[in-house]
């Protein structure tokens, strides 16, 4: 048996303390499941100040910045890495426009979100920004690489 196996994008998403407080890791988790995307990396942690700061550093001059380190060091956040085809893209179209009122019917943010403050995810915007949020949020050695049972195929010799 041989094992086809490619490397695939990567992108970095967090269910935010609003999420996690009104339990909605499961629903999430299913819908990136559902659509095909493989789950590397998983983890709960209430995010320093520090690591916070880090992760939106690219606000830190605007007047929002220290709201965003606030709600995000508030509680229990859902790190994730997901891997798979074209899955920074999918997963921004599965998350929706950050202003839930903006967000259409059936994505995440327009389910679930509440509001621009309380929009329960966080997802990378591209290449760049994912390969940074993944070494921010985890080590190497936590992300897993593992092929699933409907990626292995039988090769006839």
């Amino acid at each position: 048996m041989t094992l086809f196996h490619m490397a695939l994008e990567q992108t970095f998403l967090a269910i935010k303390p609003d999420g996690v407080q009104r339990g909605l890791v499961g629903e999430i988790l299913g819908r990136f499941e559902r659509k095909g995307f493989k789950l590397i990396a998983l983890k709960q942690l209430t995010p320093s100040r520090d690591l916070a700061e880090k992760h939106y550093g690219v606000h830190r001059e605007r007047p929002f910045f220290g709201g965003l380190v606030d709600f995000i060091t508030s509680g229990p956040v859902v790190a994730m890495v997901w891997e798979g085809d074209g899955v920074i893209a999918s997963a921004r179209k599965m998350i929706g426009a950050t202003k839930p009122l903006e967000a259409e019917p059936g994505t995440i943010r327009g389910d679930l979100a509440v509001n621009i403050g309380r929009n329960v995810i966080h997802g990378s915007d591209g290449p760049e920004t994912a390969k940074f949020e993944i070494s921010l949020w985890f080590q190497s050695s936590e992300l897993n690489d593992w092929i699933p049972a409907e990626q292995v195929w039988r090769v006839e010799e």
